[in-house]
């Protein structure tokens, strides 16, 4: 009988140490890549902008020493580049009633649903049940829907127009027909009110911020308070064009079984957003008075909104996710700052 000598042997005990340290490789490998991460996680390499990474911690956003009580919305807010919807139908026509620009400059109010609150600010409420805009809405909202074209009816509200605006990264012949490109929305508000009956997957639930598409949504920014809770959480959806939401959490998550979320923002305290969008990826910060700022992000490059015939427009108000529950349940919250900008657009 053969023996191997000793460096054969060793040979092949090397061999194996090495096969093995191989395999662990790979399997580590595979549980990696096949772990689930959040948007957040997967996007590390993204420069804030100034115009967020400048923004003081736990200041609010906006002057609320000009807000007069006695005043109407127009005259305490620049409404010329918005138009409403509100979640009634006065004409009959079963479809939420629209108000459009020169009105709201000129103090259209409609209590309760749109009106000057005793602070001077702009109080936005909605019922559960309500007026919606279309067959494939679900929610009735009392909301602004930006209007660059700033009261000028010969220019068409959809479409590539001057009223609407554009990604960075769209073709030259889309920014030339477009009012804007990219830009920011900040807001300033408490949310007041939200429903407290109904579907629990629902109850609880507003959004208070948007970026609205031609067909779908980059963002919809939710703020949450359930009914066992003392504070709200905020959260937002990024919508791929065609595609599945996006969720990402700021404080707290979008779970209807969440406790009393951590550092959470209870009904009637103030708190600020801004969104943004620049070279095509989304910015969202938190602001919060004394407290630091919350900024996440979302690179919209394959997202599809810079191709086709893509414009966008900026929305603010309560848009209620509930479309059930008691009689008489409704979301309110009320506004202090409102204001948007943009490249090209010189308001």
């Amino acid at each position: 009988m053969k023996y191997m000598n000793i460096s054969n042997y060793n040979f092949f005990r090397h061999l194996s140490t090495k096969f093995c340290e191989i395999f662990s490789v790979l399997v580590f490998a595979l549980v990696a890549f096949n772990t689930p991460l959040n948007a957040q996680e997967v996007q590390t390499n993204i420069l804030i902008p100034k115009s967020h990474s400048s923004l003081a911690d736990g200041v609010l956003l906006g002057d609320f020493s000009t807000l007069n009580p006695l005043n109407k919305p127009g005259d305490n807010f620049d409404l010329l580049d918005w138009s409403l919807t509100l979640p009634t139908d006065l004409n009959k026509d079963k479809k939420a009633d629209t108000v459009y620009e020169k009105s709201l400059d000129q103090g259209f109010t409609l209590k309760p649903f749109f009106y000057t609150a005793d602070d001077g600010g702009l109080v936005f409420a909605s019922p559960n049940v309500g007026a919606k805009t279309s067959k494939n809405t679900k929610y009735a909202r009392t909301e602004l829907r930006e209007m660059l074209r700033r009261g000028n009816s010969r220019i068409k509200i959809r479409g590539l127009t001057k009223n609407n605006w554009v990604f960075g990264g769209a073709h030259g012949s889309m920014k030339a027909k477009a009012g804007a490109i990219e830009g920011s929305l900040e807001g300033t508000l408490a949310v007041n009110r939200v429903s407290t009956t109904g579907d629990e997957k629902k109850v609880g639930r507003v959004i208070i911020g948007q970026i609205h598409a031609t067909d779908d949504e980059p963002i919809r920014l939710y703020y949450r308070k359930l009914p066992a809770n003392s504070k709200g959480a905020i959260y937002f959806a990024h919508e791929i064009n065609g595609g599945d939401d996006v969720w990402i959490n700021m404080i707290g998550s979008r779970s209807h079984k969440l406790s009393d979320p951590d550092d959470g923002i209870a009904l009637n305290e103030k708190f600020s957003y801004k969104i943004s969008v620049k070279d095509e990826v989304l910015f969202v910060t938190i602001i919060r008075e004394g407290k630091p700022n919350i900024t996440k992000h979302y690179d919209m490059k394959d997202s599809g909104y810079s191709s086709g015939n893509q414009y966008m427009y900026f929305k603010a108000g309560v848009y209620n996710q509930n479309n059930e529950g008691a009689d008489g349940d409704y979301v309110k919250a009320t506004f202090y700052h409102i204001h948007n900008t943009h490249n090209k657009y010189k308001f």
